[in-house]
């Protein structure tokens, strides 16, 4: 019984032996093949732009506040409501400035009274000093008597005076508390919307240290902006007049599209970050749109139609040490290449103009291509235009339409992954 459990045994070690070595072998051959995974060029549109979020808000946006305290005694508008310029929305309980107006006007007619008879003690001093000189001409009083009376004469016109400024002083005071009393009704400044209510009946506001805000009034919702934060580093590729689209979450299937008006000077800084307001006037005719949105901003600075694009993943491939070789020039290999080849990308100038696309100086950047009955990867120069984050425009290079580039490498020479993912993969040796 033993020696047939150690014959099993053996048989068994025997066995995973042989599956040991079969997978060494079999991962020594594996080894030596290099595979690549290769996307295609192709031909199409390459549109390059910048990407930001802003906040919906109305063109203009008015908050109504209250000149003086009291307790809000009625309120004529609400959420939503439509208000016209002058229309009033609010009031305040004017008993106590009511009040006010009546003690002033009151004031006021005890200080006409008092001036009517300072004038009328004036006059009489007037009077009396006549006589008192026609007197003095006689020597019929003495000179003292003349002083006291024009003294007398000077007082009474000072006392004129006084009570012509005590007059002024109480109807001064007269039209501040009117004007307190209109202030009673709180009255819209614009035609608009209430898109804010923040008061109701019953509630009393103070108005000693600052105004409170009692509503929000949007002028015109059909017209609206929205506040972008756009990055210092894109902030460049802006201008005014560009088109821009965006989304929001209410309507996540539905582009709207809008005009940069201006790029703010001024900058805001977060947690070292440094952006600037970018504002994107947009219609708004079926008001679906409204204030305080999310809006995702996609700003188009650039644009190229059927032209040759190459993956940014094969631009970013950088090949093992075993696969290096001299990069063939652009211009050399378009002069070898066939006359007619038409789908090849032509060297052209640069045709970015002022819109930020910038094409790379010749030789710049190297992408591998799969050439040959060997399907060797041979490495090319060639110069890029603008690109939208997945797909670059060539510019000039020996490559045309549906040629394989190299966006990875694995196995053989190869240690790990080279590049980007993405495109089309082939496996095994070429």
């Amino acid at each position: 019984m033993t020696r047939r459990r150690l014959t099993y045994a053996g048989v068994a070690i025997a066995a995973l032996a042989a599956l040991l070595g079969l997978w060494r072998w079999r991962s020594a051959s594996s080894a030596g093949e290099v595979h690549y995974e290769t996307a295609k060029v192709d031909r199409g549109r390459v549109v390059a732009k910048v990407t930001a979020t802003g906040t919906l808000s109305a063109l203009v946006t008015v908050q109504v506040g209250s000149q003086v305290s009291g307790r809000i005694s009625e309120l004529r508008a609400d959420f939503n409501s439509r208000v016209r310029k002058g229309e009033v929305i609010a009031r305040i309980d004017p008993q106590l400035f009511r009040a006010a107006v009546a003690q002033a006007k009151a004031n006021t007619v005890a200080a006409e009274g008092n001036l009517a008879k300072a004038r009328a003690q004036a006059a009489d001093a007037d009077r009396q000093l006549g006589r008192t000189r026609q007197l003095a001409e006689r020597n019929l009083v003495a000179a003292a008597d003349l002083d006291t009376a024009q003294a007398n004469a000077d007082g009474a016109r000072a006392g004129v005076q006084a009570a012509q400024g005590t007059l002024a002083q109480t109807r001064a005071a007269l039209q501040q508390a009117q004007v307190n009393l209109g202030y009673t009704d709180i009255v819209s400044p614009t035609n608009g919307v209430v898109i804010s209510r923040n008061v109701d009946v019953g509630q009393t506001v103070a108005a000693s240290l600052q105004a409170p805000i009692l509503f929000v009034i949007a002028e015109d919702l059909a017209k609206m902006q929205v506040d972008t934060s756009v990055a210092e580093a894109d902030v460049g590729r802006l201008r005014a007049g560009m088109p821009a689209t965006f989304t929001v979450d209410a309507y996540p299937n539905e582009v709207f599209s809008g005009t940069v008006r201006q790029v703010r000077n001024a900058s805001t800084t977060v947690q070292n970050v440094v952006t600037y307001d970018a504002v994107v006037d947009v219609a708004n005719p079926e008001l679906k749109l409204k204030p305080g949105m999310t809006a995702t901003v996609t700003f188009v600075y650039a644009q190229r139609d059927d032209v040759l694009r190459v993956p940014n993943a094969a631009l970013r491939f950088r090949p093992p040490p075993g696969l290096k070789r001299p990069v063939q020039g652009a211009q050399a290999q378009e002069a070898a290449a066939p006359a007619g080849q038409g789908a090849r990308a032509a060297a052209r100038p640069d045709r970015s103009g002022g819109d930020g696309a910038r094409a790379r100086p010749e030789g710049g950047r190297t992408v591998w291509v799969l050439r040959g009955e060997a399907r060797d990867p041979v490495p090319v120069a060639v110069q890029t235009g603008i690109t939208d984050g997945s797909a670059t425009e060539l510019v000039s290079g020996d490559l045309r339409e549906g040629d394989a580039v190299v966006t990875d490498a694995t196995g053989g020479a190869a240690s790990g992954r080279q590049g980007g993912g993405g495109g089309a993969m082939r496996r095994g040796p070429f």
